[in-house]
């Protein structure tokens, strides 16, 4: 495997996750009645879905082709969501439990990814910035799982 397949496969893995988180956070937003949440979540979805478009951009740059959608794993863990939501009575409080999970799941994948001598520094920067735009989220859901 040359560099630029390495480089690419593992953007690939993170626009997935992303496709994934915003999905998610898609689902969320529709589980919740508290309109903070729904703001938050959807801010977030928005979010995911900037960064999958910045990282397609990063991946055509290297003259690969990114991912299409989700993964399976992503899509069960969402069938999931929605079950436990429905037999839940707190679920607003079980979703931010998820989205606390699922953040700093993010956050540790991006810093293995940044962590790697090898990527470009445009590619670097990129993923520095979605990195601490999820760690601000992840200071935000932890907030109000506490207040919940």
């Amino acid at each position: 495997m040359n560099y630029t397949k390495e480089v690419s496969q593992k953007l690939n893995d993170l626009l997935t996750k992303n496709y994934d988180a915003e999905a998610g956070y898609k689902l969320a937003t529709e589980q919740v009645n508290s309109s903070r949440l729904k703001d938050f979540f959807s801010k977030q979805q928005q979010e995911r879905y900037n960064f999958g478009h910045e990282l397609k951009e990063e991946i055509k740059s290297y003259g690969e082709s990114p991912e299409k959608g989700t993964s399976l794993k992503g899509d069960a863990h969402r069938t999931w969501m929605n079950i436990k939501s429905t037999f839940t009575s707190d679920n607003e409080e079980a979703i931010l439990k998820e989205a606390v999970r699922g953040e700093k799941s993010a956050v540790e994948e991006y810093n293995e990814i940044i962590a790697e001598t090898t990527l470009p520094p445009s590619t670097k920067s990129v993923l520095i910035k979605h990195r601490d735009t999820i760690q601000n989220a992840l200071i935000k859901v932890n907030a109000m799982e506490e207040i919940a």
